[in-house]
């Protein structure tokens, strides 16, 4: 471990090797970045061929992508996170669709309670967005509509097909089955594990009398992927950098070995294949750990769990950055950050918000100068400082007397870090999939046929933190050589988890 205690007085020498010290804990050499993508290559194929590994590689049951030409309206159930929506969804084809939908926040008294009472908010929910308005049911069952038929009514036509968006690992053994392996991204509700998700919710909706049937089970990244092909035309990976992180992407069917003789498996063609690399090397052997990223995974509530995970998604970055700057503000005997102030955001747990870091490093540019030369900058990047100090003390409710220019220098330092780490590790898992795929060589070398591999992305990391993108596809180009790099078409999948949801529910019903 670094330490930040200095014998006589912190002198600048002495900060400045703390402060070295520190970065050098968060670099990547290409070489680190090969080595890792090597591992997770060997995790990717032990996964298709064997169960119960922490890099699940789960076979969802969806053995195609849509190109855009569908058409019809449905229903979509997204449990993901900080939000439960309730989405209508219609495919207008061409690639275009329209979506409604009304968010809830889900409590955190939701999120460890009773599995049955998370269900049943979800169906309280339901109920309020779409059982207020009946009509008669349509004759096209392929164009069922939220409001077509009264939900109440057990006399009604045909059950309303729904699609429920469930981002957190579950084990598929149908496109409407699927058991939950383990809770993830704060969640811990009592009596889910171990049981199909899916009937959980069904459940709970004939509990109500909803006349609704639960026809499709859809992770996050895998609807990613979906909505992407049907605005794209076709994909190859669908990726979440957000809350949390993981990846969905079309493989050959004889390669999940782990299927054996089963009749989905001797039909052949393709299958996607929702990864959960969230857990990739849980074992920690190829990741870059360091003391900040250990207290993060101690004081977790999944400890040793999800290692990859609490590397690069918006829910760990924002507290491993308050470790590195409560290590520097508790340095001994002199501090080195705040002239030793705290605030209570700061010492709270998870008090630093990711979002606080996106604030930070939106005000200054990639590239700039360093921030021990902070007495050589000119007026601009000063005002930029000055800025960053802003955020501090309003955001973190740090008394503004203990806040110098040299802080905010500081505190944008180690976003960069954090971040930039991040953005590299992201681009490994994107590169294992290129390889896995064989689109693409590791090291470089191999120019794919296609004009372009598209990659549908959603999440917050992905779409608003600055330069998180350019890192990632900085750190792609190391892995893959810039005539593949060049060739990858990363877009957002704007709603992706609602819209593929009901693009499986499209597929389930026919």
């Amino acid at each position: 471990m670094t330490f930040t205690s200095a014998l006589s007085g912190a002198s600048p020498d002495t900060a400045k090797h703390i402060l070295d010290s520190i970065e050098a804990q968060f670099q990547l050499s290409q070489d680190d970045l090969i080595t890792i993508t090597k591992q997770f290559l060997d995790d990717f194929r032990l996964g298709l061929s064997e169960y119960n590994h922490p890099m699940a590689m789960i076979p969802t049951f969806v053995t195609g992508v849509p190109d855009g030409s569908e058409t019809g309206t449905f229903l979509a159930l997204d449990l993901g996170g900080t939000n439960l929506r309730v989405c209508e969804v219609h495919l207008l084809g061409d690639g275009e669709f329209t979506l409604k939908q009304q968010k809830y926040r889900v409590s955190e008294a939701l999120k460890t309670g009773e599995a049955s009472a998370l269900f049943a908010d979800s169906v309280d929910a339901f109920l309020t967005e779409h059982a207020s308005s009946p009509t008669t049911a349509p004759p096209d069952p392929f164009a069922v509509s939220s409001r077509s038929i009264d939900l109440l009514d057990p006399h009604a036509g045909s059950a309303l097909p729904l699609g429920l968006t469930f981002s957190f690992p579950v084990e598929q053994t149908a496109l409407d089955k699927g058991t939950i392996l383990t809770w993830t991204k704060g969640f811990a509700a009592k009596n889910a594990v171990g049981h199909d998700v899916v009937q959980l919710l069904q459940d709970a909706f004939d509990r109500k009398h909803l006349h609704v049937r639960c026809v499709a089970l859809v992770n996050d990244t895998v609807g990613t992927l979906l909505t992407r092909a049907y605005t794209a035309g076709g994909c190859v990976l669908g990726s979440i950098f957000g809350t949390g992180t993981n990846g969905a992407y079309v493989e050959k069917v004889e390669n999940l070995t782990k299927l054996g003789d089963s009749a989905v498996r001797q039909e052949g063609g393709v299958m996607v294949v929702n990864c959960e690399w969230g857990a990739f090397n849980n074992t920690r052997t190829v990741l870059p750990t360091t003391p900040f990223d250990n207290k993060v995974d101690r004081e977790s509530i999944n400890p040793r769990l999800q290692a990859f995970e609490k590397f690069i998604s918006g829910m760990y970055l924002g507290e491993i950055t308050r470790n590195i700057l409560l290590s520097l503000l508790d340095a001994a005997p002199t501090p080195l950050l705040l002239n030793g102030r705290a605030s209570d955001v700061l010492n709270r747990h998870y008090g630093l918000d990711t979002a606080v870091l996106s604030e930070i490093e939106e005000v200054w540019e990639s590239g700039r100068t360093h921030f021990t030369e902070v007495e050589k900058l000119s007026a601009e990047d000063r005002s930029r400082l000055e800025r960053i100090r802003s955020i501090i003390i309003q955001r973190l409710s740090v008394d503004a007397e203990f806040v110098t220019l040299r802080d905010a220098a500081i505190f944008r330092w180690a976003a960069s870090l954090v971040a930039s780490r991040a953005a590299k590790l992201s681009a490994c898992a994107v590169a294992t999939v290129l390889v896995q795929t064989e689109h693409a060589k590791l090291g470089g070398g191999h120019v794919p046929e296609q004009e372009k591999l598209t990659v549908g992305v959603d999440g917050s990391l992905i779409e608003h933190y600055p330069n998180f993108n350019a890192r990632l596809r900085e750190s792609l180009r190391a892995l893959v050589g810039e005539e593949v790099e060049k060739r990858v078409d990363i877009g957002m999948a704007k709603d992706g988890s609602g819209v593929g949801a009901a693009l499986c529910a499209l597929m389930a019903t026919k």
